[in-house]
């Protein structure tokens, strides 16, 4: 069982690592080790596949948040090829964190995301 624990942690790491990147060569590196190339990302607001759609769905909400990051909130829970998590989108200035969420994962035998659904569950007014 740990080994499979640090498969999921090492996968939510990368996620992180893919939507807290800001520069576009760091961002689009860390899409393409987090995802597989044909993976997909749909949450209320965007249903993208490949490197592209989520390089651009990353570029989106840094220029909608800046200065913000996500964070993982809670501990990452998963079996077989699926684990999900809750997020948070911080502030980095004064701690607030508007914007929460929760996904769910699949992964591919290499341990790289293949679909993410995800579910937003605060959101401030005028920003959905």
């Amino acid at each position: 069982m740990p080994a499979n624990t640090d498969r999921y942690d090492s996968a939510v790491a990368r996620y992180f690592e893919a939507w807290n990147a800001r520069e576009p060569q760091a961002r689009a590196k860390a899409v393409a080790a987090a995802w597989t190339a044909d993976g997909t990302y749909t949450d209320p607001l965007a249903d993208v596949t490949g490197h592209d759609g989520l390089t651009a769905v990353i570029a989106a909400a840094h220029e909608q948040f800046p200065g913000f990051a996500f964070r993982l909130a809670g501990r990452v829970d998963g079996h077989h090829d699926t684990a999900r998590f809750s997020w948070e989108l911080v502030n980095e200035t004064d701690g607030s964190a508007p914007v929460a969420g929760s996904d769910v994962i699949t992964l591919d035998a290499d341990g790289r995301i293949v679909t993410v659904l995800g579910f937003l569950d605060r959101v401030p007014a005028g920003a959905a």
